[in-house]
């Protein structure tokens, strides 16, 4: 067989040659060490969890090194893609703060190593398919889907292994006279790997997650070029990655069933093998035991999800830097106002096994991101959620921003700012209160008669005064207590609770339902201070209202 000859039948229009294409992509000028990876998702509609936390580790290891992160898009399976998803990937990456210096974007692409959507680069592929079948390493296979499928079944019935290997490989030596007639029959083909792998054969390999790895040799003639000319991953990733110069590949560990091809492939091609970053899948408890977080029954799988109910980015970035590297934790309680870039992520602590989703862990985390910004931050990252997930609630932050933020403003800042908000969805509940719009009609503790209510929210518009500091404002509140035969003494009441009415606690509690329609609520001083003297006394008239 001269294959030199058939590598001429098969591609006649490729001209251009490896050693064109290294020129055309020439090693990029960075330091040793600089990371140079990417994120290659496939375009099918649907971001996840795992993609962002796949991002967040190729982001990190790229840009602390001072290297670069570039956006694939991997768009080879036609059938799996979907309609403008290649928008929603992009603009959901961009959403959580997976910055690209270069790669595909919405308007096509930017940085000098594309095209960077696979299906542009057929042509670059065929010039190195063309060069493995003149080195005899690849072959033209006109198998029909009826004779692989009796293959299977036959492998199926002896119990072997299934594949197209050893003597089920039909088409791996077959005579020039035999692949010319098919061809001129105009029969479809695949592009074929021609193995010389032996599953007999071991070999060590280092993955930056998984450690030390015993390797069994692939024997497989795995399809290279599909019958329309497009790659399969295996042959796209192998060509992309040394063209685009990646240095560390990061991706999820169910490839690792395909890492011996790609070895085998990349030594085949002359390329250098990149380093691997193999990430374990994200789990959840179900009952009391683990499984992956699944598309069908996990809607937190999905980052539309985490918008949706307001997470903040940061918070959703800082809780998977929780589960990426361990000691993230104590690094945030040791500096707790620094960014969070700057903290030194390796992949090296990446649990081998993966990741355990814990959502009430991600909502403290939140509850912590969200007490450190400031009102203002507060205010505009709220708004914007309200404008596109609740337009009427943010309608109303839009009509008066002074006045929410001072709203946002309460209990924030100092050693223990307060931590009222978990998610923007939150946000409604906590200070709706604020709009009468959204108040609630007050509801009384029924152990307390309504004569006694009417009596503390009488007495206490009889001495308010907006004027009042806090601490005046509360001595009013005390001097009601003991008028009316509540205490002010928790201790004394706790000792003999038969001995008083009831305590200050029950009687701000009374003034706090009157005022904003809830048993909890922020500061009660600060509440009346920012409604005005007027709202105020009008919402406890209208209590008291209520009560006849």
């Amino acid at each position: 067989m001269d294959y030199k000859v058939l590598a001429e039948i098969l591609f006649p229009d490729v001209t251009d040659t490896p050693e064109s294409l290294e020129e055309k992509f020439p090693p990029r000028n960075y330091p040793e060490g600089a990371v140079i990876t990417r994120m290659a998702p496939s375009p099918t509609g649907f971001v996840h969890l795992g993609n962002l936390v796949q991002g967040l580790t190729s982001e990190r290891m790229a840009h602390q090194s001072g290297g670069v992160l570039f956006l694939r898009v991997e768009d080879t399976d036609a059938k799996r893609e979907v309609p403008g998803a290649v928008e929603v990937l992009i603009n959901t990456l961009k959403h959580y703060g997976i910055q690209f210096d270069e790669g595909a974007t919405i308007d096509g692409d930017a940085g000098l190593y594309g095209p960077y959507r696979q299906r542009q680069r057929a042509a670059i592929y065929h010039v190195y398919a063309k060069k493995l079948v003149s080195e005899g390493q690849a072959y033209p296979c006109f198998c029909t889907e009826e004779e692989l499928a009796a293959m299977r079944e036959k492998q199926e019935a002896a119990k072997e292994t299934t594949g197209y290997y050893g003597p089920y490989a039909m088409w791996r030596d077959r005579s020039m006279e035999d692949i010319q007639a098919q061809l001129d029959a105009g029969n479809p083909w695949v592009l074929r790997f021609r193995s010389t792998g032996s599953i007999e054969n071991q070999f060590k390999f280092d993955d930056l997650v998984k450690g030390k790895l015993t390797i069994t040799e692939n024997n497989v003639d795995h399809v290279l070029l599909k019958s329309d000319g497009i790659p399969t991953y295996h042959f796209a990733h192998a060509v992309d990655d040394h063209l685009m110069r990646t240095t560390h590949v990061v991706r999820g560990d169910e490839w690792l069933p395909t890492l011996p091809f790609h070895i085998q492939l990349f030594k085949a091609l002359g390329f250098k093998l990149p380093k691997y970053v193999h990430i374990g899948p994200l789990m959840k408890m179900d009952g009391s035991s683990k499984r992956k977080l699944s598309k069908r029954k996990d809607p937190e799988l999905a980052l539309t999800f985490y918008k949706a109910e307001g997470f903040p980015v940061k918070a959703v970035y800082e809780y998977i830097m929780t589960i990426l590297n361990s000691n993230f934790e104590d690094w945030r309680r040791a500096n707790p106002d620094a960014p969070a870039e700057s903290f030194k992520f390796s992949p090296k602590k990446l649990n081998p096994a993966g990741s355990l989703f814990d959502y009430a862990k991600l909502t403290d985390v939140s509850k912590n991101v969200i007490s450190r910004m400031t009102a203002e931050e507060v205010y505009g990252l709220l708004t914007e959620w309200a404008k596109e997930f609740d337009p009427g609630f943010g309608e109303k932050l839009e009509a008066d921003p002074a006045y929410a933020t001072r709203i946002l403003a309460i209990g924030r800042g100092g050693k223990k700012p307060r931590k009222d908000l978990a998610v923007w969805k939150d946000a409604k509940d906590y200070m709706g209160f604020f709009y009468d719009e959204y108040l609630d009609a007050p509801v009384f503790d029924e152990k307390f008669d309504k004569t006694v209510v009417t009596d503390v929210l009488n007495r206490f518009l009889a001495s308010f005064d907006i004027g009042d500091d806090s601490g005046v404002w509360f001595d009013k509140v005390k001097a009601i207590t003991t008028d009316m035969g509540f205490t002010t003494d928790m201790k004394a009441y706790k000792a003999d609770p038969a001995a008083y009415k009831g305590t200050v606690a029950d009687i701000s509690t009374m003034i706090r339902v009157a005022v904003t329609g809830k048993t909890n609520s922020p500061d009660l001083y600060t509440v009346m201070q920012i409604l005005g003297s007027e709202r105020t006394i009008q919402r406890i008239r209208d209590a008291i209202a209520s009560l006849a």
